[in-house]
């Protein structure tokens, strides 16, 4: 296990399914924040389904396919990052996020991706990172504008959740791009 830390007061580190007890704690504080934006919350209602959606992850992540991570403060779980996707033969993944609202308005999410970002584009060499958010979700939109993703395009009505058809905004980050934006930093 390692940590990352995201402040002083503030950690990201792996989220694992011997976790789920915590981590349904922190969706049931965060839920009415959360569900409208992440279909796997809706579904973490108890302690067999949070483990399931931790499972979920933990098999991705043997099969290099999606991670979970966890972004704690003050050793309290407030919100996470993940590899919704990540396919290293074809150079892509997707990145999504969630908090609760004690880990908002910190840059404790913008930072987490970061490290994300760090860890797919440079360390694994992957080509092109994806943000795809609701165009509701003006916080997520937030997140990809700060660091620097383009919007490649509104995909109108292209998913169902919770039984109202959304428009979903691809935003994208590609390693040269990246590279860039680091050297700046």
């Amino acid at each position: 296990m390692y940590a990352v830390a995201l402040a002083e007061d503030a950690e990201l580190r792996p989220l694992e399914p011997w976790q789920a007890q915590e981590f349904l704690e922190h969706m049931d504080r965060g839920r009415a924040g959360i569900d409208p934006f992440i279909p796997w919350a809706t579904r973490t209602t108890d302690l067999d389904s949070a483990r399931a959606t931790l499972q979920l992850f933990a098999d991705k992540q043997c099969a290099d396919t999606g991670r979970l991570y966890g972004i704690w403060l003050d050793g309290t779980l407030v919100g996470g990052v993940m590899f919704v996707k990540f396919d290293a033969k074809q150079g892509v993944c997707e990145i999504g996020v969630w908090s609760e609202p004690a880990g908002q308005g910190r840059g404790l999410v913008t930072a987490a991706v970061r490290h994300l970002l760090d860890y797919a584009l440079v360390e694994r060499g992957l080509y092109r990172a994806e943000w795809w958010n609701s165009t509701v979700n003006v916080r997520s939109r937030a997140t990809a504008q700060r660091l620097g993703m383009t919007l490649d395009g509104t995909m109108r009505g292209a998913t169902e959740h919770l039984g109202e058809r959304l428009d979903l905004e691809v935003w994208s980050m590609l390693a040269p791009e990246w590279e860039k934006a680091r050297g700046a930093a």
